[in-house]
């Protein structure tokens, strides 16, 4: 079940709800309008190697704004800190930053239970388009849960600015070794077994 506007304005008044800073004119019939922060990030050329961290170049949108060019990725973020440990978020574009052929996410709108913080939010445009620092880009609505909570506790949690993908630490755990040395503590048992063995071989 989605929250209404003023039950998302009365949870945030509650503390079940962070929305930091919160301005009541975002508010919506059902979501709340976020505005794009003035940092944003994009991947140097060249492959991207999910198992390698992938360097990324900082972009300021002065007050002149900034122009998206088509079919390239923006890491951009949010203006307010977001998140719940009752509810969980999820977050679309604004329908009339739709219509100018612009996507705010790819595919990775839910957000997780126990998440507060600045959402990244990737940015790809069909078109040339400016965008400015402060504008309402996104909407992020809340829904209600049924069951045990387990709050997020993942590696973007607390997030400040716009992070880029950190898919690389999955696969820099490290692996166990196929043989591991035998425990300390079996080892007198052995000698135990190879003294045996010799007293039987002068038999």
């Amino acid at each position: 079940m989605i929250l209404t506007g003023t039950e998302i304005s009365r949870r945030v008044h509650d503390g079940d709800i962070t929305i930091s800073p919160f301005l009541q004119k975002n508010v919506n019939p059902n979501s709340y309008n976020f505005r794009l922060a003035p940092h944003m990030k994009v991947y140097q050329e060249g492959v991207i190697d999910i198992k390698e961290e992938k360097p990324t170049e900082d972009i300021h949108i002065g007050p002149e704004g900034f122009v998206l060019e088509p079919m390239r990725l923006y890491l951009a973020t949010t203006m307010e800190t977001m998140g719940s440990t009752k509810f969980v978020p999820t977050y679309a574009a604004r329908s009339s930053i739709a219509r100018l052929g612009m996507f705010i996410n790819l595919s990775a709108s839910l957000g997780d239970i126990g998440f507060v913080g600045k959402w990244t939010i990737q940015l790809l445009a069909i078109n040339r388009i400016r965008v400015y620092a402060g504008m309402d880009i996104g909407q992020m609505m809340f829904w209600e849960v049924q069951g045990d909570i387990d709050l997020y506790d993942g590696k973007y949690q607390g997030a400040t600015e716009a992070f880029a993908s950190r898919i690389f630490m999955d696969y820099q755990k490290k692996a166990m070794p196929l043989h591991a040395p035998m425990p300390m503590a079996a080892q007198p048992a052995l000698e135990i077994v190879d003294a045996r063995a010799a007293e039987l071989d002068g038999v």
